[in-house]
């Protein structure tokens, strides 16, 4: 008979073993990000949903994917549906000293169909920096995720990179494109035949062959940069060619949502299906601190989607699960007192150790040493114990109990 509750459609536990690889990615990325100076944030699960729909109103994540709700109160709050947007507002809630560095490792919701490797519930981690716009900054953060893949082993990561300007040339860009578009307006698919004069640029970004092909010639944003901006990505380009960070230019790139200025980057893994390879990205969100009610400040930053990551790993064949096996599993069929305090006493020394319980006798609990994976099997005897190598059938060896933690340390 099946169970009465699931989990929801889109959604997914992660049990042990499985459960180590997102323990150890996570563990990789902090190790990278601390050596670069950001520290952690942690932050609601919730927010106020003003504070998502400020990502622009043309925007799929803020259209239609929120999880929405009203509280007790009737305030509208959205379940997390973007990493950056709650990183801003809490810059501007607690006013924290600039250059402002920060990573997350945080589950998003978003309301789509749920796929292979794209799910209502997922996971992420990601840096963001505030309060600097210096392009070896955005350099710096693409090495931090860039150096991630070399950490887990892949290798089959493409780098695509463009420059969407700014406010002081974006404007007749966005004029010119719509132009171009509508001229072309009976080509489009459906969904940007209709909405094309909301937001010209989401075409650019669409993989129908009718959109595809109507944009093959529009004009691109990198080639209308104004001086400045042309000046910012040349450095960008420049410190990613002296990283040897290897990169694919590439124009139409857009991403999902609005508040993108200027550096503007995704990671595909090129081992998974095209549909569902973007492992990742991010870019300058130099407007969004206004957009949200502060003062104007740069920022720049990336997520990566955890499930996506360690889909792409099984792919190439590289990070496998490495569950924490247990050290020593102490057996006891004295009334488990002694297992007890012999088990806290080598996880006080650092060793992994375990127990069974409920007085099984002791075949039943050396079974349940070998389903543990313990190098090392404990039995209480008397007054002493004896320590098994479960991988080997070599001789008991018995030792004194005060000698049992030194001689444990010998053996592992």
């Amino acid at each position: 008979m099946p169970p009465q509750f699931q989990a929801p459609a889109g959604t997914f536990d992660v049990l042990p073993p499985a459960s180590a690889r997102y323990q150890a990615l996570v563990a990789r990325f902090a190790t990278r990000a601390e050596r670069s100076g950001f520290g952690l944030i942690l932050g609601p699960m919730f927010e106020d949903a003003a504070v998502f729909r400020r990502l622009g109103e043309t925007t799929d994540v803020v259209r239609k994917e929120m999880y929405e709700l009203d509280d007790r109160d009737g305030r509208r709050l959205a379940l997390r549906p973007d990493g950056t947007a709650p990183v801003v507002r809490a810059f501007l809630q607690h006013s924290p000293p600039t250059p402002w560095k920060v990573w997350y490792a945080t589950p998003k919701f978003r309301y789509e169909r749920p796929q292979a490797l794209r799910y209502r519930q997922h996971h992420e981690v990601g840096a963001e920096v505030l309060g600097v716009d210096d392009p070896d900054l955005d350099v710096e953060v693409i090495a931090l995720a860039w150096s991630l893949f070399g950490d887990l082993g892949l290798r089959r990561i493409t780098l695509r990179l463009t420059s969407l300007g700014d406010d002081a040339c974006r404007p007749a860009y966005r004029d010119e494109l719509l132009d171009h578009l509508t001229s072309r307006g009976g080509q489009l698919c459906d969904e940007h035949r209709d909405r094309v004069q909301a937001n010209p640029l989401r075409v650019l970004d669409c993989k129908r062959a009718a959109c595809v092909a109507a944009t093959a010639d529009a004009p691109r944003m990198v080639d209308r940069l104004c001086a400045d901006c042309a000046a910012h990505f040349a450095r960008v380009t420049e410190g990613l060619d002296a990283l040897a960070i290897p990169y694919r230019p590439d124009p139409s790139l857009v991403r999902g949502l609005d508040y993108y200025t200027r550096t503007t980057f995704e990671f595909c893994a090129d081992a998974l299906e095209s549909a569902q390879n973007g492992a990742g990205g991010g870019g300058r969100y130099d407007g969004l601190a206004e957009a949200l009610g502060g003062h104007p400040t740069p920022g720049i930053g990336f997520g990566l989607g955890i499930e996506r990551v360690l889909g792409a790993c099984d792919a190439e064949g590289v990070f496998p699960a490495s569950p924490a096996t247990t050290e020593v599993f102490v057996i006891d069929t004295t009334g488990g007192a002694a297992a007890r305090d012999i088990t806290a006493e080598l996880r006080a020394a650092g060793y992994r150790a375990d127990r069974a319980f409920g007085n099984r006798s002791w075949r039943a609990q050396l079974k349940a040493a070998m389903r543990a994976g313990a190098a090392l099997a404990v039995s209480v005897e008397g007054d002493g114990v004896t320590i098994r190598t479960l991988a080997s059938k070599g001789e008991p060896e018995k030792v004194d109990r005060p000698d049992l933690v030194a001689r444990i340390g010998a053996l592992l």
